[in-house]
């Protein structure tokens, strides 16, 4: 009996002994695996993180740095908060997670053993996804200077394809990582970019860019990239279409490094022969015209709503603010009263800015009303602001000024392309908030143009024009609805306002000389239609119009 209790006791004791000293971590068995997932992706040999964290010799030398921005949450860099929408390729650490790093530290940062350890991840030195369909690599490489303010320069590449191609992948490569802080992908349908190059090849400046449309396009993907970012491949149906003539535009964040970097960015193209059946929208929220925050202001807010007209469902969601940001929410309000979070960033950091795809679809019924609230802080207690003593900051599109803008990726329910529905809806809202804003009044044109109701389409454009009257797309968008409610002389006279202001606006030309066909000008529709074709000689559209106008000459009426 007393052996017993005597083994026993021996066995409570060490189960109490147990309980009370738990395994210590180790770096093979327990950090390895958080830090090759969370850390290593950008801190390697060729990413922008200042130091690698590939062996257990780089994360020791490291390990109450790392201890220190991990329990503080700056690092990994995740802003979304937990419970407000669930994201695909979530990299952040859970409270269990960030305790144990702490532990380990606290312990002297045991190696422990190597054979536990995971295999240290290895990551493409090329092309992540492969080899690209098609490389574009910038014409001319840009100096970023070691130092000064943040620069933003945008790269224009012209890619060579004699039919539309169908773009399922796109690879950025920045060119220098340590100099790139984020890059946006752009399509320039109408190649117009290219006329505000200093000289070809070089680029341009700006932070905002403003792409003229010659037809009505829809921004459609999130083409975005950051150190560390995996490229995102498309799913069957929704590849973008990228057609002859077009330009891409690189709208680069550069940042001064304490020595000049020379940066020639390249983009790879991953295309597919499916062609798109599935067709999102890129849908704006803001109100960057009630962005005047004063000096000292703690929390100043900024709002919009949207109220949705018809079904679709969000795939992604990307929002945006300067310094000064602090908390950032957006959320929907179903038809039934329900909130649906969209995302909340309870600390803006405009240097951790990313993409943020759905785990899954969020539904958002017809009626739903989509909002967008961000809070600013222009206060010397915040630590982001970059002026002291704070200064009044209005909205505008360098760093020092202030934005705020959501945007999400919609697509449309129902068979067939919805989209035109919603960007007029979304036209509609904006122009309540900006009454006589050129380019809206344009693109509520150009859309009751698509939708052939040019009646509608007059009263917009003719306030386009007047806005700005040195727009030729405005005089040549204005003259097509003139032309097609039966009055051609005025119609006649747009298009030659329209060139007079771009000698080489074929499309307009084009117009002008149907215009004029139909006006019973033959000879100067002629002229005009072999002056395209001088420059276009297999334009058979021009050609098919030319025959007719001759045609019609040898045997009038």
């Amino acid at each position: 009996m007393r052996v017993l209790y005597a083994s026993f006791l021996i066995l409570l004791l060490a189960g109490a002994a147990g309980a009370a000293s738990p395994p210590v971590p180790t770096f093979a068995r327990d950090v390895a695996p958080l830090i090759y997932q969370n850390c290593s992706p950008c801190h390697r040999p060729g990413e922008a993180a200042p130091f690698s964290l590939l062996t257990y010799r780089d994360v020791k030398r490291r390990a109450r740095q790392i201890a220190s921005v991990t329990e503080s949450r700056y690092m990994p860099p995740w802003l979304p908060e937990a419970g407000y929408a669930e994201f695909a390729d979530t990299r952040t650490l859970t409270r269990d997670q960030i305790k144990l790093i702490v532990q380990w530290v606290r312990a002297g940062a045991p190696e422990g053993n190597g054979a536990e350890a995971p295999p240290v991840p290895a990551f493409p030195t090329g092309w992540q996804l492969g080899k690209p369909d098609l490389i574009l690599t910038a014409p001319k490489p840009f100096e970023v200077p070691a130092a000064g303010p943040d620069v933003f320069w945008n790269f224009i590449y012209t890619p060579d394809v004699k039919v539309s191609r169908y773009v399922r992948a796109v690879e950025i490569r920045p060119g220098d990582a340590a100099a790139v802080h984020h890059a946006n992908l752009l399509v320039d349908p109408s190649g117009s970019s290219r006329r505000r190059e200093a000289e070809p090849g070089a680029g341009f400046p700006g932070m905002e860019v403003a792409l003229e449309r010659t037809s009505f396009d829809f921004d459609s993907h999130f083409l975005f990239w950051k150190p560390g970012s995996v490229p995102y491949s498309e799913p069957d149906g929704l590849a973008w279409t990228l057609r002859p003539g077009a330009s891409l535009v690189l709208n680069t964040h550069l940042q001064p490094s304490g020595k000049p970097r020379m940066v020639q960015p390249s983009v790879g193209l991953y295309f597919t022969d499916h062609p798109p059946d599935k067709f999102p929208l890129l849908m704006q929220l803001e109100h960057d015209g009630a962005l005047d925050i004063p000096a000292g202001a703690r929390d100043f807010t900024v709002a919009d709503d949207f109220r949705m007209p018809l079904d679709a469902d969000a795939l992604a969601v990307y929002p945006h603010a300067h310094y000064l940001g602090k908390l950032l929410e957006a959320y929907a309000t179903l038809p039934d009263g329900r909130r649906v979070w969209l995302i909340r960033i309870p600390d803006w950091n405009l240097a951790w800015q990313a993409v943020y795809r759905y785990r899954k679809p969020i539904f958002l019924p017809r009626g739903t009303v989509v909002s967008m609230r961000y809070h600013y802080d222009n206060s010397a207690a915040n630590p982001r602001n970059p002026n002291h003593p704070p200064k009044r900051v209005r909205a505008g599109n360098q760093a020092a000024d202030e934005m705020g803008h959501l945007w999400l990726q919609v697509l449309p329910r129902g068979r067939g392309d919805h989209r035109m529905a919603l960007e007029e809806a979304l036209l509609e809202h904006r122009l309540g908030k900006y009454p006589g804003d050129y380019w809206v009044s344009l693109k509520l044109g150009a859309v009751r143009l698509a939708r052939l109701d040019a009646p509608g389409a007059l009263p917009y454009l003719e306030a386009a024009v007047r806005a700005e009257p040195d727009q030729p797309e405005a005089h040549n968008l204005f003259g097509a609805a003139l032309r097609r409610v039966g009055r051609a002389r005025d119609a006649i006279q747009q298009f030659e306002t329209a060139l007079r202001l771009r000698p080489d606006y074929q499309n307009a030309r084009f117009n002008l000389a149907n215009a004029l066909a139909e006006s019973g000008k033959l000879p100067e529709a002629i002229a005009e239609y072999r002056h395209i074709l001088a420059i276009f000689p297999n334009d058979t559209n021009v050609q098919l119009q030319l025959d007719r106008a001759l045609q019609r000459l040898k045997s009038p009426p």
